[in-house]
């Protein structure tokens, strides 16, 4: 009997023709061996700005960068830049959905591997994690209310979160990208003033 071609599509080995991830700047990022001289900002800004949340199920484009900025600006002065960098390995891994996540252990591996290298590139510091993953879900409920109106279910991690008052406009991704780098910049500049403090 003869083998139908979809079946042997279906069966053959999956072949990688290479191992890197080719950002906006041109540079190879290798996700399986990533090193600190691989890591840009303008790549990550790039990256997140033209990158929608939610896997695109929003109401209009709304990029990870502008959440990004929402959360840098809802956590104390001294967290801020590690704030708006904490998705910053979405930019080299891509974004993945929860239910996704969860059943792939090896890739939260990977993307935490990838955070931790960004955190080193840039001197950041996520061990005080709490007040950002608070203001992370504070910009994912007023998101759920503003980008996903027909999502209507309870989602149960929001329960005691309030959304923020103001209604979120969503930005280009030429504009999320210019106001990323504009706040890294800022932040960086900022950043001996407040140690010092």
């Amino acid at each position: 009997m003869e083998q139908s071609p979809t079946l042997a599509f279906v069966r053959q080995p999956p072949m990688i023709t290479t191992d890197y991830v080719s950002t906006y700047l041109g540079n190879r990022f290798y996700p399986l061996r990533p090193q600190i001289d691989q890591v840009a900002i303008e790549d990550i800004a790039h990256g997140l700005a033209y990158q929608c949340r939610f896997n695109g199920q929003t109401r209009e484009f709304y990029s990870i960068a502008q959440h990004s900025l929402i959360v840098a600006a809802l956590v104390p002065p001294p967290l801020r830049l590690a704030a708006l960098l904490h998705d910053a390995a979405e930019a080299y891994l891509g974004d993945m959905v929860k239910p996704l996540k969860v059943l792939l252990p090896e890739f939260a591996r990977l993307e935490e591997q990838v955070t931790e290298l960004i955190a080193q590139a840039f001197q950041i510091d996520f061990s005080d994690y709490a007040p950002i993953k608070r203001a992370d879900l504070v910009a994912l409920a007023t998101e759920k209310r503003d980008l996903m109106p027909h999502s209507t279910e309870r989602w149960a991690y929001l329960d005691d979160i309030a959304p923020l008052p103001e209604a979120i406009v969503a930005m280009g991704p030429a504009h999320a990208k210019e106001q990323f780098l504009a706040e890294f910049a800022r932040l960086r500049k900022a950043l001996p003033v407040i140690l010092a403090a």
